[in-house]
Parts: C-alpha cells; structure tokens; sequence
C-alpha cells in the first residue's frame, strides 16, 4: 500500500507500481470525478472544509520553517514564470497552492504536478467530461458540499480548496493508496495512466531545499 504521509517515499513507491502494473507513460486526459454516495460526516467535513474562509496566508511558527518557504515560493515562481508570466498571479497562486494543499496534508509538488495534468495551469480550463479550472473539479461537487454556484469553480482559491478536499477524501476513503486515490479523483480508479503521469509531473515539482 503507498502511504501518502510521507511525501518522498510515496512517490518512489507509486512509481514502483506503476512499473509493476506495466503502465504507459502516455498523458492522461483531464478529470471526471464520478459522483458518490457520501456519508453524512463525510459531506459535512468537506462541506465545513469548503466554508473555511479564512485567507490562503501561509502560517509559518517560526524564522526556518518561514526561510524555508521562501526558499521554495523563490523556486517555483522562477519554475512557473513560463506558465503564469503576471508576478502578482503568480504570487497569489503559489501561496493559495501553498495553503490549501498543507492544510489537506498533501505535498504542494504533488499539487502542483496534478494541477500540470489536469488543466495545464489554465484557470478557465473546462473538460469534456465539464470538469472546470486548474484541478479540474466537477460541478457536481458545488451541489454536493458547497452553494450549488459552479461559476465559482473559476475562482483559484474555491478551485484549489475543492480540489485538494476532495482528493485528500479520496486518499482516506483508499486508505492512503495513492494509487487508487489518483485514479479515483480523474474517474479512472486502478487504470495506471493517470496515477504515472501525475507521478511524472509530481517529481518535477518536487523542491529539494539546499544543503
């Protein structure tokens, strides 16, 4: 079982499974989260997620845990520069990337990975299958824990919030399977391409402080 705990090694044994299952490493298409019968806590722990208003700010206890996130917002904007030319965007989407994927307990390089494969860093992406924004979330969810308003779903921070809930849903309910938990948030559950080329882009993404 890959355990998504611990960031690092999770990522060498997704792709030790996925070399096992004999994956593809052709892309994957963006998501198509299947709509689920939820438990009653389950929705109202996402829901109350959702409803967090508080601004995506990084909270940092004390000056190392601050330089070294500083460290890494230097060397993602310089990495995403290409992709979101406009510092302030940029600014404002890694710290929201930041935010919302440590508050889910979920690695930002893989945030950020997922993020590649799904809409490419487009904001106003839409999927066939209608799965809109950066994480490419389907509107159904906006009915399901949020306001039933799907135009929101163009809003980084109600995008990346929902985004990263639901996933981090998705690895508890797979009980920390990575593997399963990334296949079931593109509607893809135990097909191996999805789950590799997040992988891919994860290790990309990956932020390997200096020495």
């Amino acid at each position: 079982m890959i355990q998504a705990a611990l960031f690092p090694f999770a990522a060498a044994a997704l792709l030790a499974f996925g070399l096992l299952c004999g994956a593809a490493s052709t892309p994957a298409y963006a998501g198509n989260q299947k709509e689920e019968q939820l438990a009653d806590s389950v929705r109202l722990a996402l829901a109350n997620a959702i409803h967090d208003t508080r601004p995506p700010k990084p909270v940092l206890r004390d000056a190392q845990a601050r330089a070294r996130y500083q460290a890494w917002f230097d060397e993602m904007s310089s990495r995403l520069a290409k992709r979101i030319p406009d510092t302030l965007s940029r600014t404002e989407f890694l710290e929201t990337v930041w935010y919302e994927s440590t508050r889910a307990g979920l690695d930002p390089a893989m945030v950020l990975g997922l993020i590649q494969v799904e809409s490419a860093y487009r904001k106003y992406a839409i999927s066939i299958a209608g799965a809109r924004g950066y994480m490419q979330v389907m509107p159904f969810w906006t009915k399901v824990i949020g306001d039933s308003d799907r135009r929101m779903l163009f809003n980084m921070q109600t995008n990346l919030r929902y985004g990263c809930s639901i996933l981090r849903m998705y690895i508890d309910m797979e009980k920390g399977n990575l593997y399963l938990a990334l296949g079931r948030y593109n509607g893809s559950r135990g097909k191996p391409q999805y789950p590799n080329a997040v992988l891919a882009a994860w290790k990309k993404w990956e932020f390997k402080p200096a020495a």
